[in-house]
């Protein structure tokens, strides 16, 4: 039984488990800006029944992007909830240019260009879910991280025209910065931003952001791209269709957490937690507003993660230990 209540996607009121799944890691071999954007092969018969083994265990939150494997992960997970739309709420990205045919993405030429395919990229991605029944989006995120903050406005004013026509239920922004996020937390259908967030990478600035416009916080990288769950020492190599191959997953992720891991070993594992299910308690504990969103690519995987959910979120005297040992 969870020990966790379930959250709300923001202003939208959607009701959402405390967690949702990733997709990233199920959308398989692609190319971003001539390197890896994905994280090597997939099993897509086990995806599909990761996705459904994450039903079955309370999870009814799925986050995926047209990006993902040029829109295989999009498929997939359509595959995986045909007939079981309706449990389920499905929040998805758009923003960039996606040749699905050469498994490769890029930006647009124009920031103006955003715009006028945020359109079509709602459509297209609704081909792809093959959603049953339901011909909509819950949840459409802008992807472009870095879009400046003029055209951010008029590209809000279209998402809202969407949310009108019943396209979409609610729209956000996956990005880290604050600034750029105050744009869309404006919009009245704005209902959340999706960001990195995990034990050793905080981000108080934005949560304090969501807290203000009443959005929900959705967190990438909880596990640090698997550094947190113990299953990788310092120098571990990937393959060179592994986004964790790049300099940035890296120096962002790996050289950090695996430095501070041992230190906060202990407290993570309390009351018989794996390692990745502490930095998920964690994660809750930092605020009522946080939905993180593991990656996964196994039954096993979504089981071990979704576990968390019985231990619920850390002590506040846990999470001060915490601060007191990164020194924040």
């Amino acid at each position: 039984m969870s020990k966790i209540n379930s959250r709300k996607l923001g202003r939208s009121g959607i009701q959402v488990s405390p967690m949702g799944l990733g997709c990233w890691a199920i959308g398989g071999i692609w190319q971003w800006l001539g390197g890896p954007g994905g994280w090597g092969e997939v099993d897509d018969a086990e995806s599909i029944r990761a996705i459904q083994a994450a039903l079955e265990s309370g999870i009814n939150f799925f986050d995926t992007a047209a990006n993902y494997g040029t829109g295989h992960s999009e498929r997939i997970l359509g595959q995986a909830l045909a007939g079981r739309r309706q449990q389920a709420v499905i929040a998805t990205k758009f923003g960039f240019v996606v040749d699905e045919a050469r498994k490769r993405v890029t930006r647009f030429e124009h920031d103006d260009d955003v715009i006028k395919n945020a359109r079509a990229a709602c459509e297209a991605s609704l081909r792809r879910l093959g959603t049953d029944y339901t011909d909509y989006i819950d949840l459409f995120h802008l992807h472009v991280w870095d879009y400046p903050v003029e055209p951010a406005a008029a590209l809000r004013q279209v998402l809202e025209d969407l949310v009108r026509e019943g396209k979409i239920r609610a729209y956000g922004w996956s990005t880290d910065s604050v600034e750029l996020a105050r744009v869309f937390a404006e919009g009245e259908h704005c209902a959340a931003i999706q960001h990195d967030l995990n034990v050793i990478l905080d981000a108080p600035e934005m949560l304090a952001l969501c807290e203000q416009h009443n959005l929900a916080n959705v967190n990438r990288s909880p596990l640090a791209r698997g550094a947190l769950t113990g299953k990788y020492r310092k120098g571990t190599s990937f393959p060179e269709n592994d986004v964790r191959h790049d300099e940035y997953s890296v120096e962002h992720f790996f050289v950090p957490t695996l430095d501070k891991l041992d230190a906060l070993r202990d407290i993570l594992t309390s009351g018989g937690r794996t390692l990745a299910q502490g930095a998920l308690a964690w994660i809750w504990a930092r605020s009522e507003r946080t939905i993180p969103i593991p990656g996964f690519r196994t039954v096993a995987q979504v089981k071990e993660n979704a576990g968390a959910m019985e231990f619920g979120p850390l002590t506040t005297k846990q999470m001060q230990e915490i601060d007191r040992l990164l020194k924040r």
